[in-house]
């Protein structure tokens, strides 16, 4: 019986991370995901967020993505994102800086494209300062 499934991460620039994966935690459009071998077969959008990935040792990783594609096939998932971070790499100060921009355009109010523009922006911050977060909570333990 399998106990892990290949897992790869790929951003518009490069592949991230590729390796076997006991499983996935990514947060879909309706709600967090886990992937574990086995699962079924499935293609979903991926809200910004993070991605953990459990290796086959037990130790976890954790990646922030952009939104973006999750794909599983039976030997494979696959998480294609525009963006696609390994979380110890973000940049904390530039993640609020990003966050308190996009909070005073929504402030100020302009027009509709800005203020979509601005949520997708500080949803995306968030995303980020969540990611780091978690970061600090499993590396703590």
């Amino acid at each position: 019986m399998t106990s892990t499934i290949r897992c790869d991460i790929v951003s518009a620039e490069e592949e991230i991370f590729h390796g076997a994966a006991q499983l996935i935690v990514a947060t879909g459009e309706m709600g967090e995901l886990g992937i574990a071998p086995r699962h079924a077969p499935l293609i979903t959008r991926l809200k910004p967020g993070q991605v953990r990935v459990i290796l086959e040792n037990g130790d976890e990783q954790f990646f922030y993505v952009s939104g973006g594609i999750l794909e599983v096939q039976p030997q494979v998932v696959t998480v294609l994102a525009d963006t696609a971070i390994r979380a110890k790499d973000l940049d904390e100060a530039a993640a609020n800086k990003a966050k308190d921009a996009a909070e005073r355009a929504l402030a100020n109010r302009t027009d509709a494209l800005e203020i979509a523009q601005a949520q997708v922006e500080l949803a995306q911050a968030m995303a980020q300062l969540q990611a780091l977060e978690r970061l600090r909570k499993a590396l703590k333990h």
